[in-house]
């Protein structure tokens, strides 16, 4: 029994796996697995060796991640949509022993090919690695710097999967669906390695549509793993169709991650498919710390309680705590099982980022509400602007932005302001065809009519759309730059 994957296991003819026409069973993707990890032996790759894996949505990925978890073989994900200065990065910074493609002649331009990962062949069960042993280099998103090669463990991983079954009841009862790509937290190890743990099939939609997504919940989807942007086009495809909207409201649990969901989108969802999208919070580096529960409250822009083993506290400027409850604005700061063995080949940044204590400084500010739901509100870089003796975390004026119909995208820094220290500047992509469309006074009055007075934009900018990293994140340093 593999202490990360233990249900792969048993039952062999069990259903596990679905991506477009192709349905794996619990022994077909262990014997992939075992081949694939067969194949590797044979080439001299040892245990511990660094893998690339062209993370594209195919049968043979997933053999691939499984079998490096089988043997030992830390993987190293690459989103297919990196450019090339940004793969030439990750590659130099990882050193991959191999770099594999279940399609090579896609990546041959890229960097030398492999041959298609296949799903016979002899096999081998490799002894079962430690749980501290590196399973996945994931690569943060470079938001404030060249990205970072996040180490995460065989324990990291099944500590926070075991925690996310209890807070949202995931079984082997459960079929996810998702449609997220395969280099990352939420679609790498919590759609594919998570369903594989608990024992549920996983629907995997190898390219997002509404009209996809909604098929597969009917056809037995429970549980659906989705970001904001998918949330958004699914409550506008189920304005348009009952009929999916029913099938989308037959789901156990709708979960959503990666950044903060529109309350405006929640709300439409709620009145569209009968339930609320529930939330959680995680970094690369600590996997998921805080998600709402399929059994608790579901309240709009809350990301729920710290999960179970997960130690979460707020803290000021000089990283002491802040009293639970009290409201105030703080870093989170996490220590647990969940919480990363260190950035590669960076101990400098690690030791940053890690106090005596174990702590892991996440960056990111949040308020924490006396019965002890997290509220994310930004990013500490960039979110945290100080304005006439005020600390307001952009995130909120974000979010009351998007509550007015007229906005598509919002994204909100400070600036430097003789007077009040910092302003807020505020950058906003209105929704095609809306008329009459506001101007940014109009905007800025729509903040102050929902939050207090000095949360008020004091400069909005109209802007066709909002600079992306290649994982969809806002380049918030591109927009603070002086105009």
């Amino acid at each position: 029994m593999h202490p990360l994957l233990p249900t792969l296991g048993t039952e062999p003819a069990r259903p596990v796996l679905r991506i477009g026409p192709a349905l794996v069973t619990a022994g077909e993707l262990l014997r992939a697995g075992r081949a694939h990890a067969a194949r590797l032996r044979a080439a001299g790759v040892r245990p511990g060796e660094r893998i690339a894996l062209w993370a594209t949505p195919e049968v043979a990925t997933v053999a691939a991640l499984v079998g490096h978890a089988l043997a030992g073989h830390p993987t190293v994900p690459l989103n297919p949509a990196l450019g090339q200065k940004e793969l030439l990065h990750v590659l130099a910074d990882a050193a991959p022993r191999l770099v594999l493609a279940a399609d090579p002649a896609a990546f041959a331009a890229r960097t030398p090919g492999v041959e298609a990962i296949l799903l016979d062949g002899p096999t081998w069960d490799p002894p079962p690695p430690g749980p501290d042993e590196p399973l996945l280099v994931l690569y943060t998103s470079g938001t404030t710097g060249a990205p970072k090669g996040a180490v995460l463990t065989h324990q990291n991983a099944a500590s926070n999967l075991d925690a996310l079954a209890e807070a949202w009841g995931w079984s082997a009862a459960d079929t996810l669906v998702h449609a997220l790509p395969l280099f990352h937290v939420h679609g790498l190890v919590l759609g594919v390695l998570g369903s594989l743990r608990v024992g549920s099939p996983l629907h995997l939609v190898p390219r997002f549509t509404p009209e996809a997504v909604c098929d597969a919940m009917g056809r037995g989807g429970t549980l659906l793993f989705a970001v904001p942007t998918m949330y958004h086009r699914l409550a506008d495809h189920c304005a348009a169709s009952v009929e999916d909207a029913r099938r989308l409201g037959r789901a156990r649990l709708l979960v959503s991650g990666s950044a903060a969901l529109a309350a405006r989108d929640g709300e439409r969802l709620a009145g569209l498919v009968g339930q609320r999208v529930v939330e959680r919070y995680g970094l690369t580096e600590t996997l998921i710390n805080c998600a709402a529960r399929h059994d608790g409250p579901r309240t709009p822009g809350s990301v729920g309680p710290p999960l179970r083993g997960v130690e979460v506290r707020l803290v000021d400027d000089a990283r002491a705590p802040i009293a639970p409850g009290s409201e105030a604005l703080g870093e989170v700061a996490v220590r647990g099982p969940n919480v990363f063995a260190g950035y590669l080949n960076r101990p400098d940044a690690t030791a940053a980022a890690r106090d005596a204590e174990g702590f892991f400084y996440t960056g990111d500010l949040a308020t924490r509400s006396a019965t002890g739901e997290v509220r994310i509100v930004g990013r500490r870089a960039t979110d945290l602007i100080k304005t006439g003796g005020y600390k307001v975390g952009a995130g909120e004026v974000e979010a009351a932005l998007l509550e007015h119909p007229a906005v598509a995208e919002a994204a909100v820094v400070g600036a430097p302001d003789d007077d009040l220290g910092e302003r807020i500047v505020a950058f906003v992509a209105l929704r095609p065809g809306v008329e009459p469309a506001p101007g940014p006074e109009a905007l800025a009055a729509h903040v102050a009519g929902l939050l207090a007075p000095h949360k008020r934009p004091r400069v909005v900018h109209l802007v066709a759309s909002l600079p992306r990293n290649a994982m969809g994140k806002v380049l918030k340093k591109e927009l603070a730059r002086p105009r």
